[in-house]
């Protein structure tokens, strides 16, 4: 069987797992912890860091730290993961969606331009597969109306746009570490604080809206409840696996970003017939191995290739439906089409891409979607 995903485990987990207990801290903000953050803070030169129980805490976070309220109009691609819109709209605001471009699921900024009204307060870009949005465009909008920026680069660890690190863009960003990721903890997540301003707040709304990280720090005499919050902390042992991933991130990469190589050079002939796209990062972005996902025709092909490829103990998976046409969301939206979600909606398939797969594997995968096609 060649799975999905296999979690990859660099073989300190349990050794840094064992040395939080020894350390008799394993609530949140421990020394691992902040070994952790300080790991991005000194590798990509983010403002601030914290670790959070997941992604989508950290969009929690950051929807309170904007300071946004009910009725402001944010503006987030349609092609994502509800945890992007659910942590706004948490906070009473109203979601506006925007269309992909027509040969990548990340959001085309035309579609936000002609979306910012008197009421649009942020724009929330997601960096699907760690291929970088067009930041430099979303940047310049975003400053010419006075909009905040959030980047939800869940999929983009190590992952660049004209040579500067994804998740540096906006005022705040937010990164995911669950099991499907590169780097992972199981549960996890990461807000980064790139606007000092905001920075101080940050760290109080993390801790429950008290300013006890300042009392550790010897800046006040006692904490106090001074603010909103809730406990978006991690366990020091989660911290613990982390760091033991992220001393491996260059490994880790340097195998993802082969798989993912291999089976575009494999799959080549059938993206030349146009039988299927395949998916890459725009231009001066990075690839980071996060996935590699194809668009076929229609979703008719889609489920028969899914049949197939599960007959031969492959199993591959899609990825989001549009969030304007959902059950939840449909009777609010606004009645515009949004073509291109629709279409990597019915059509995107993803390849199982783990640390585990062999190159053997690989080919396999792609001599099976090859004589699928030549079958038809």
């Amino acid at each position: 069987m060649i799975e999905f995903n296999r979690p990859y485990l660099s073989g300190k987990e349990l050794t840094y797992i064992q040395e939080a207990v020894g350390n008799r801290w394993i609530s949140g903000n421990g020394p691992f912890t902040k070994r952790c953050q300080s790991f991005f803070e000194d590798r990509y030169g983010f403002n601030k860091c914290l670790l959070t129980s997941s992604c989508t805490d950290a969009l929690e976070m950051a929807a309170i730290l904007l300071d946004l309220k009910p009725g402001d109009e944010v503006i987030f691609p349609s092609f994502t993961f509800v945890s992007t819109v659910n942590a706004f709209l948490l906070r009473g605001v109203k979601a506006v969606f925007a269309d992909s471009y027509t040969d990548h699921p990340n959001i085309d900024p035309q579609e936000i331009r002609a979306l910012v009204t008197s009421k649009t307060k942020a724009i929330v870009v997601v960096h699907y597969g760690g291929a970088a949005c067009d930041m430099e465009e979303i940047a310049k909008i975003a400053k010419e109306h006075q909009l905040l920026l959030v980047e939800d680069a869940a999929h983009a660890i190590d992952s660049f746009y004209l040579g500067k690190p994804l998740g540096s863009f906006g005022h705040v960003s937010t990164f995911s570490f669950h099991e499907t990721k590169n780097i992972i903890c199981g549960e996890g997540g990461m807000l980064v604080v790139n606007d000092k301003k905001l920075e101080q707040r940050a760290e109080i709304i993390w801790e429950k809206g008290t300013n006890r990280t300042a009392f550790y720090r010897g800046e006040v005499d006692k904490y106090g409840w001074v603010d909103v919050g809730s406990s978006f902390l991690p366990s020091d042992v989660t911290a613990a696996f982390l760091m033991a991933q992220l001393e491996c991130l260059d490994e880790i990469q340097t195998m993802r970003k082969s798989i993912v190589s291999r089976y575009h050079e494999a799959l080549s002939s059938l993206s030349e017939k146009g039988a299927i796209e395949t998916i890459k990062p725009g231009k001066f972005a990075t690839e980071n191995g996060h996935l590699f996902a194809m668009v076929l025709p229609n979703e008719g092909i889609r489920k028969s290739l899914i049949v197939y490829l599960r007959e031969k103990n492959i199993f591959p998976a899609f990825h989001y439906q549009s969030l304007h046409k959902s059950t939840f969301f449909e009777s609010q939206h606004d009645g515009r089409n949004l073509p291109n979600a629709d279409k990597f909606t019915d059509g995107l398939l993803r390849l199982p891409v783990h640390c585990a797969i062999t190159s053997g594997n690989i080919d396999e995968i792609c001599q099976h979607i090859i004589a699928f096609f030549d079958g038809k």
